[in-house]
């Protein structure tokens, strides 16, 4: 499965493992991974790396075959990982907070034939793994019908095979973290990883970098800066669970220098009582991905720290990239950024047509790093596909915005959670951002709701200050003096909290469906 992307360069060499192999060499003793009071070397990376693809050759792993992992971020998953490709195959991080139906859903659609689990996961890893998954191996324990991970390499002996990957072979599948049914696995070849670890992005990395790893290893946010501080020879800082306290640990004891950080993560070490007195002056750049960083935000990063905040946009598939470095632009925070360079990016209606600036459409791109393809699903593949006049290939988002002037893009909603409010397009972003500016607000999400009149209408779902004096019915006449009058908000009610996923996107499904059910 190879869709006529963009293709990168490629030399011999260029694959990650590779990479690990070479700063064993040039730089044996430096650490390269940093879990808690354990540490890492180059060259200890390597041996083990190459012990774990070993063994892996050995029980009968073979090139492009994939091996899934069940595990919390640890040192051990980092090596298996690595060991994965460095055998040639394609590894299946699994989501660790999805259902255990959606998980074997997930296992069986990726073919994986080889599961590592960790300790916390074996009964559901031991429940999960059906006929096909003939090797099973824990990550610090043996038990649950798993070999443990020591026993599993210790035991296999010879040479690792030197298996040369290219570009077109297949580096990982993501899968989403859905509850129900069967999330679409994401697949990435090693010429569209590598287009994201060698790229424009690789500056604000060096060998010097000590990175944090706040998010889980099978999320695509963490790979972002894993691979990057990875192919640069850096350190990565593993965190097992995220918390402020556990961030300003690793930030201080390690003088960390890079730290990639989700909005709901910004938003906890914001108001960590911790914040003010924690030493975070070793840090140098803060990024945000995954979901849309409030302009307040990023404002009070940039405000209360040294560091540069880097936004980017973009999607696990690939395609469409855009950054926003805020300290330079601290007009447009507001906005997700500019095009990162090499990546074409526009807006365009529902034709496909190219819009021009200050017009409303989706936001469609292409780029060096874009994915394969869907597994096992080419009819979602292709619906995500789009080809201008020329018969060039653009990835849809879903997502509707605009650019500005200057180039810069704004996000105003996805496209499926428009709300048509008596025949014009209402958009929720624009009505959440006048929410935001209210000081009573901590967050806010505005979704559609049935409408005898307008046949649907917005509504407002607010997570207030504790300390809060503002009514619902005050919050909304606030919000709707500033908005058009197409906008208006029929309602505003008072949450405790917004359900969220994992890497904090806020659910907007979730919130809708009590609303459309009556």
């Amino acid at each position: 499965m190879t869709l006529d992307t963009p293709r990168v360069a490629w030399q011999p060499g260029d694959d990650i493992t590779s990479m690990i192999a070479r700063y064993a060499s040039e730089r044996p003793g430096h650490v390269a991974l940093i879990e808690g009071e354990r540490s890492v070397t180059w060259a200890d990376l390597e041996r083990r790396v190459e012990r774990v693809a070993l063994a892996l050759h050995a029980s009968g792993t073979r090139r492009g075959d994939r091996v899934a992992v069940l595990a919390s971020s640890s040192i051990e998953y980092i090596e298996v990982f690595f060991g994965v490709l460095y055998a040639g195959a394609c590894a299946v991080p699994l989501p660790t907070l999805a259902a255990e139906d959606s998980l074997r859903l997930m296992l069986a659609d990726s073919g994986a034939t080889a599961l590592f689990a960790g300790e916390v996961y074996a009964p559901t890893a031991e429940k999960i793994a059906g006929a096909a998954v003939t090797l099973r191996v824990g990550l610090g324990f043996d038990g649950h019908g798993f070999e443990s991970l020591d026993g599993f390499i210790d035991g296999a002996s010879g040479t690792s095979p030197a298996v040369r990957v290219g570009p077109d072979d297949p580096f990982d599948i993501i899968y989403s973290s859905g509850t129900t049914g069967v999330p679409k696995g994401i697949v990435h070849s090693h010429g569209a990883r590598r287009a994201s670890y060698a790229g424009e992005r690789s500056r604000y990395f060096t060998k010097d970098t000590v990175n944090v790893l706040a998010t889980p290893l099978y999320s695509n946010t963490t790979s972002v800066t894993w691979l990057l501080t990875t192919a640069q020879g850096g350190a990565s800082v593993i965190l097992r669970k995220f918390s402020p306290d556990a961030f300003f640990d690793a930030v201080e004891r390690n003088r960390a220098t890079h730290a990639m950080l989700v909005p709901v993560q910004y938003d906890r070490i914001l108001a960590s009582e911790r914040f003010a007195g924690a030493d975070l002056s070793s840090l140098r750049y803060l990024f945000s991905t995954s979901a849309p960083l409030r302009p307040e935000t990023k404002a009070r990063v940039v405000r209360e720290t040294r560091a540069e905040l880097v936004e980017i946009y973009g999607l696990t598939e690939g395609g469409p990239v855009t950054v926003l470095e805020v300290r330079r632009h601290p007009d447009k925070l507001a906005s997700v950024g500019q095009p990162a360079p090499g990546c074409d990016v526009r807006i365009v209606d529902d034709a496909g047509r190219q819009l021009p600036a200050g017009q409303v459409g989706e936001v469609v791109g292409r780029s060096a790093n874009m994915m394969s393809g869907y597994l096992n699903r080419q009819e979602d593949t292709d619906l995500m596909l789009l080809r201008d006049d020329h018969g060039t290939l653009y990835f849809r988002t879903g997502d509707l915005g605009r650019f500005d002037e200057d180039g810069f893009l704004y996000l105003l909603d996805r496209k499926k959670d428009v709300i048509i409010s008596g025949g014009f397009n209402v958009y929720a972003a624009d009505i959440e951002a006048v929410l935001a500016g209210h000081p009573d607000v901590v967050e806010a999400a505005v979704i559609a709701v049935p409408s005898e009149r307008w046949g649907e209408t917005p509504l407002a779902l607010v997570v207030p200050r504790p300390e809060n004096r503002t009514g619902a019915d005050e919050l909304r006449e606030y919000c709707n003096a500033r908005l058009g009058k197409a906008q208006r908000v029929s309602a505003v009610e008072f949450r405790t909290e917004l359900p969220k996923s994992p890497i904090g996107k806020v659910l907007k499904r979730e919130l809708r469906a009590p609303y459309w059910r009556k």
